[in-house]
């Protein structure tokens, strides 16, 4: 039985429906079950947490003015803006002295990286998860020329991809969501990789075909900026296209969103903002489809698999689907221009055999995505180590 210390940035026990939160927590119980686990973050709420073999300690957030001197500091060492943003020094001070008395250290998120000790006789192990640097130079060209975001978006990019790099020199294994990521990474950090998708608790068939099917949903963190980028372009220019054909089709978004955007987004017609919810299912009935139409996407976006688990019939974009290894081989639907896009969700709306085809690919696929075919890949990298 090991002794592992488990890093994360946010508070895996928070019940926040967010993919990093839900996958840490997913690894956490896994590993627990034959090593001790030590769980830190930062928690507003300093909570802590103890199981037989399972601890948790939240230590208090920072300040805004300790975050923005952190920020300023990070940028000044060349360093991601997001490290001085999620910098704990209560954190580092635990993990330097402590890390001794583990065997494994495990990081989740490269936002946590910044803890590694100097020691290089322990095993570390990364849960990077998705490519950032090249999120971050996508969302960078989707603001106007002159826009202060595009900048600090292009900047952050090179910031992170620098750090990366660093990633890559430094630490034992690194986990990664997507085959084509893993592929773009130098050749010489490919022994250290390990590909480690995201996961489903329980697949159940919520679909059903019907004419009088009226909603078309975004599931997603919309503080996120390319979730809340793809949700106003189809409030915007998507669902008023449809709606000339269809006047009570209506856009529900469920997840996280900040109170401006959900104002701004009520307004529109035929918008309906859900905001978080601890369970899907209530607002699944008459649904056309679910949409991933993000032009900013990289690794894996589990708001298809969140479909997929309930047999909802989905379209992704061109951008969206190119990370799929699996998906793609399902012929999920996808579209190269928003006209394909709309050809799509009306045929999923008029075509009973299209709808429910694609509503049993989906089912079939999604069972490769069971937590407890993709949490294996945990164990054996631990074996080697």
């Amino acid at each position: 039985m090991k002794k592992i210390l488990f890093i994360c940035p946010r508070n895996p026990f928070s019940e926040r429906y967010s993919g990093d939160v839900i996958r840490a927590k997913k690894t956490i119980y896994f590993l627990s079950k034959n090593h001790y686990v030590k769980v830190i973050s930062s928690d507003f709420k300093n909570s802590q947490k103890k199981e037989s073999k399972l601890s948790y300690e939240g230590f208090k957030e920072i300040n805004l003015f300790s975050k923005i001197f952190y920020i300023f500091f990070s940028f000044i060492k060349l360093r991601p803006i997001q490290l001085g943003y999620f910098f704990s020094p209560k954190i580092k001070e635990y993990v330097q002295n402590n890390f001794q008395n583990y065997d494994l250290i495990f990081f989740q998120s490269f936002r946590t990286a910044q803890y590694m000790p100097k020691d290089n006789t322990k095993t570390y192990i990364l849960d990077m998860g998705d490519l950032m640097s090249k999120n971050y130079k996508q969302t960078s060209v989707r603001y106007f020329f002159f826009n202060p975001i595009r900048i600090i978006y292009y900047i952050e990019s090179l910031l992170v991809k620098r750090y990366e790099s660093f990633c890559f020199k430094k630490f034992t294994k690194i986990l990664l969501h997507s085959k084509v990521e893993m592929d773009s990474v130098e050749k010489k950090f490919k022994r250290k990789l390990a590909q480690f998708s995201f996961g489903v608790t329980n697949i159940n068939k919520k679909y059903s075909f019907h004419q009088k099917n009226y909603k078309i949903i975004f599931v997603g963190n919309i503080k996120y900026a390319p979730n809340k980028k793809a949700c106003y372009e189809f409030a915007n220019k998507i669902l008023p296209l449809i709606n000339k054909i269809y006047p009570n089709i209506e856009f529900h978004i469920i997840g996280e969103i900040s109170k401006i955007d959900k104002f701004l987004l009520k307004k529109k017609i035929n918008v309906k903002i859900q905001g978080k919810v601890k369970n899907l299912e209530p607002y699944l009935d008459k649904t056309i489809c679910g949409i991933a139409n993000l032009k900013i996407a990289t690794g894996i976006q589990t708001k298809l698999l969140t479909y997929m688990s309930y047999g909802i019939p989905s379209v992704c974009s061109q951008e969206v689907i190119k990370n799929f290894d699996v998906i793609r081989e399902s012929k999920l639907s996808f579209y190269k221009n928003n006209e394909e896009m709309i050809k799509i969700i009306l045929k999923y709306k008029r075509n009973k055999s299209f709808s429910l085809n694609a509503s049993r690919r989906a089912l079939k696929t999604i069972k490769k995505f069971k937590w407890e075919k993709v949490l294996p890949v945990i164990g054996k990298v631990l074996s080697s180590h």
